[in-house]
């Protein structure tokens, strides 16, 4: 229960500090001339891609050494400024008994090594090695760790994009 709540706090501030914000790359996916141009995304594209990316990275992890994968169905937003908020979710794959977490997130961060993120990996406030992925282009973001024992965690934290009017960021995400 503390890891959980000490994970969950070290997650949001990381969001918070380097999440999306005002100075952060924007999403580009067109160009006027040599300039790009950011296209609107909307929560549900953002939702989709972000939980997209936690199963493609949940399917890294050789087959024999799960025992499941729990993809949450909601998520919660974060703002990103003023207008634009980001949307967050979690997987969690459960490993086989026996299984070691740390070699499984360094190759996780080797196979992303040379693709469209920067890494960066540390230790976590308890000690356990986990590995940032971060778009170039956008503020999306991917958190792997061990989660509880014998699991893995995947955070993600989706592009930036603009809630339509009158939609609440309360809502069921």
């Amino acid at each position: 229960m503390i890891r959980t709540r000490f994970t969950a706090a070290a997650l949001i501030l990381l969001v918070a500090v380097t999440g999306c914000t005002p100075g952060a790359p924007k999403s580009t996916t067109e160009t006027e001339g040599n300039t790009p141009v950011e296209s609107e995304l909307t929560w549900q594209e953002a939702k989709a891609k972000a939980q997209a990316m936690e199963l493609e990275i949940a399917d890294l992890i050789p087959e024999d050494k799960v025992t499941k994968i729990d993809q949450r169905e909601t998520g919660v937003l974060f703002s990103c400024s003023e207008k634009k908020h980001t949307w967050d979710g979690s997987t969690t794959v459960t490993l086989k008994k026996g299984t070691e977490g740390e070699p499984i997130l360094k190759a996780i961060e080797a196979h992303y090594r040379d693709g469209p993120f920067a890494i960066k990996s540390d230790l976590d406030i308890v000690g356990d090695y986990r590995v940032q992925l971060r778009s170039r282009d956008a503020a999306e973001s991917y958190i792997i760790g061990i989660g509880e024992p014998g699991t893995i965690r995947i955070a993600s934290g989706s592009a930036c994009f603009t809630l339509p009017e009158g939609v609440d960021p309360g809502d069921d995400f």
